[in-house]
């Protein structure tokens, strides 16, 4: 609570509160029969809100990479790392229990979660501009779109079969880190799925939905801004070593659908489509 004078009389220094007796001199006005001297405390840091620069949209972006990016990227190091020490396959399936695969399941949904942070974070930043989901194509998926997704997972792949011909002679190269069959039962799809959903709706939010969207709003032209978002979403697939050029087709494909069409349902969509395949190959192939 704070102080506050009656109309008319000056105005108390920062702080001030009457002490115990005071009494205000008899020259000045009195106070209205219903006034109150003392009023609930205001915010001490207000919101003072102002347009948005050029400069500011500019620190945000570079910010909102860094934080977004990062963990991705230094988590793919790291798995590019263990690789070249202990030489084995590269795994996606949590193992903090190799006796319990159903606790497995269970803690690594959880633990991936957190990748799914980057959400709701990067669609509040644009809001704030005024670029709501809907304006991003974030709505009900059409007959139409799920189509497109279709056509944009199966060419991402046929691109993918079509480059991974050369790559066949460095398939025990410690240079290429590739998935191979996972020995696991069959209820693993559970953890599959949802990790290909959550990496759909993540990825595709970053560096398409806001990346794209904000280089736009900074004037980029539309192929610099299509490098620079193709060359973060596969900075992050490092942990392929070479093997991470043949994740560039499809993100090639989705990269371009979001910038031409504005529709992110749509690279969401093929992107999980694609993921979820993967992963039903590697889990129920025998």
């Amino acid at each position: 609570m704070i102080w506050r004078p009656a109309p008319g009389w000056p105005e108390a220094p920062p702080g001030w509160q009457p002490p115990a007796g005071w009494n205000p001199p008899a020259d000045w006005p009195a106070a209205p029969p219903d006034w109150q001297f003392w009023v609930p405390a205001g915010p001490r840091s207000p919101v003072r809100s102002s347009e948005l620069t050029r400069s500011d949209l500019v620190v945000e972006t570079r910010l909102v990479m860094i934080a977004l990016l990062a963990p991705w990227i230094i988590a793919a190091v790291l798995t590019l790392a263990v690789h070249e020490i202990s030489h084995l396959s590269l795994t996606q399936l949590p193992t903090y229990d190799p006796h319990q695969p159903v606790l497995n399941v269970l803690l690594g949904l959880l633990s991936y979660l957190p990748v799914a942070a980057v959400v709701p974070l990067a669609l509040l930043l644009l809001a704030r501009t005024g670029q709501r989901p809907a304006d991003l194509g974030l709505t009900r998926a059409r007959f139409s779109d799920v189509g497109v997704a279709i056509g944009l997972m199966a060419a991402g792949l046929g691109c993918e079969f079509a480059l991974a011909i050369p790559f066949a002679k460095l398939q025990h190269s410690p240079l290429v880190n590739t998935a191979g069959r996972l020995h696991v039962p069959a209820y693993y799809i559970i953890f599959g799925l949802s990790q290909a959903l959550i990496t759909a709706i993540a990825e595709e939010t970053a560096v398409s939905g806001y990346l794209l969207t904000r280089l736009d709003q900074l004037g980029w032209r539309p192929w610099p801004a299509f490098w620079l978002s193709l060359a973060l979403r596969t900075s992050y697939h490092v942990y392929y070593g070479l093997g991470a050029v043949l994740t560039l087709p499809l993100g090639y494909f989705l990269t371009r659908s979001f910038q031409k069409h504005g529709r992110l349902s749509r690279p969401i969509l093929a992107h999980f489509l694609y993921d979820s395949l993967i992963f039903l190959i590697t889990i129920l192939a025998r």
